[in-house]
C-alpha cells in the first residue's frame, strides 16, 4: 500500500530540499538526530523520536529535486538489545516542484501492508505539518511526540534530553557568550566548551573516537556530537563494565552520565539565556534516577554539595539542586 501527501512551502525549491535532506534542517522538524550521506548509495541514519531510529540507503538522487530512501526501522533497540517488531521494508520518494511563490513537497512511502499504513499515515501527516510550520517559521518547535517516550532506558533517556536541549540551544544568540551560568567557573562560551570536550569523553566511554566539527551554530555543534555519542552507546549496548578516566564502571552508568549531561546543561544554558525550556517530568524524573547513581560520588570533582531547591519548584530545578546548582535568579 502507498500513503503520499503534497503540501506547500513558502520557501524556494533549494530551500525546500534542504530542509528534508540537511540534518540541521530535518532537526528542525522530523529529527532529534540525523546522520545523511546525500549521494546515490550514501547511508542515512535518523532519530525520529527517543527510541525510534530509522535507517536505510539514499537509492536516487536529483540534487535540489527528488531523493530516494530505502526505508527501515533499525532492529537494534534500547541498550543494544534486539526489539520484538520487523524492520519495515519500504520506499520513501520525496520530490520538490517549484510554484508561484515558494514550492511544493511530495512524499510517498511506497511498500506497505496495511498494519504499517495506518501508523505511517499518522506519522507523516504529523511530521509533514511539522515541516510546513518549519518552513514558515524556521523551526517548528519542540516536538510532543518526542517529550515522554514510552520506553526509557539510558540511551533513550540520553536522546530525550538531546531533544530539550536543542530547543535551547536554539534560542542561543552571538550576545549570550559571555553571560554567567549556574556554573561557576563557566560563561555560556566556556560552558559550551566544557560540554562538548565532555561528550568526546563519554563517546570514548563506549570505545568510540570523536572529534568536534567546525559548525555554524553552537546547536549544530552539539547536537552533531552527541549524535555520535549516543550512537557510539547503541551499538555498544549496556552490558558489562566500561573505562572512565576515574577507572572502570558498569555500562550502564557511565551510559547514563550521557543524559545527565545534556539535561543539566539545558537547564544552565536557559538559566544564562532566560531562553524556554520544555521538557516533561517523566525524562527528568528517569534522569534523576541516573543522577542518583552518579552525583554521590562525583561531588567536589563534578559536582557541588546538594542544595535545596526553593518550595515550588519544578522538577529539573529540583535535580539541578540536587547536583548543586543555584538558579541565577535566586
Amino acid at each position: 500500500m502507498t500513503f503520499s501527501k503534497t503540501v506547500s512551502l513558502p520557501v524556494s525549491p533549494d530551500e525546500a530540499f534542504a530542509l528534508v535532506t540537511q540534518p540541521e534542517r530535518l532537526r528542525r522538524w522530523t529529527a532529534v538526530t540525523a546522520r545523511v550521506d546525500l549521494r546515490a548509495g550514501g547511508d542515512y541514519r535518523w532519530t525520529v523520536t527517543p527510541g525510534n531510529v530509522v535507517a536505510g540507503t539514499v537509492r536516487e538522487l536529483e540534487p535540489g529535486r527528488r531523493i530516494v530512501l530505502d526505508w527501515a526501522w533499525d532492529q537494534m533497540g534500547a541498550g543494544g538489545a534486539d526489539l520484538e517488531v520487523d524492520a519495515v521494508d519500504s520506499t520513501v520518494i520525496i520530490t520538490v516542484e517549484p510554484t508561484d511563490g515558494g514550492s511544493l513537497v511530495t512524499l510517498t512511502h511506497e511498500g506497505l501492508t496495511p498494519e504499517q499504513e495506518v501508523g505511517h499515515e499518522e506519522g507523516w501527516n504529523h511530521f509533514l505539518g511539522r515541516l510546513e510550520v518549519a518552513a514558515a517559521k524556521g523551526d517548528a518547535g519542540p516536538d510532543e511526540w518526542a517529550f515522554a517516550p514510552e520506553r526509557m532506558d539510558e540511551i533513550v533517556a540520553a536522546e530525550a534530553s538531546l531533544a530539550v536541549l536543542q530547543g535551547v540551544l536554539r534560542q542561543v544568540v552571538p550576545t549570550d557568550r559571555e553571560k554567567a551560568t549556574p556554573c561557576a567557573d563557566f560563561n555560556v562560551h566556556e560552558l559550551a566548551d566544557h560540554l562538548l570536550d565532555t561528550l568526546v569523553s563519554l563517546g570514548a566511554m563506549a570505545g568510540a573516537e570523536l572529534t568536534r566539527q567546525e559548525t555554524a551554530t553552537l546547536e549544530d555543534a552539539v547536537s552533531t556530537l552527541a549524535s555520535d555519542a549516543i550512537e557510539a552507546w547503541r551499538r555498544r549496548g549496556l552490558e558489562g563494565m566500561a573505562m572512565s578516566p576515574f577507572g572502570e564502571a558498569p555500562a550502564p552508568v557511565l551510559a547514563g552520565i550521557v543524559s545527565i549531561e545534556l539535561l543539566l546543561h539545558a537547564w544552565d544554558f536557559a538559566q544564562a539565556t532566560s531562553a524556554t525550556l520544555t521538557v516533561s517530568d517523566a525524562v527528568v524524573e528517569y534522569v534523576a534516577g541516573l543522577a542518583a547513581k552518579v552525583v554521590p560520588g562525583a561531588r567536589g570533582r563534578a559536582f557541588g554539595d546538594e542544595l535545596v531547591a526553593q518550595v515550588g519548584s519544578d522538577a529539573l530545578t529540583r535535580l539541578a539542586a540536587y547536583s548543586g546548582r543555584t538558579p541565577l535568579s535566586a
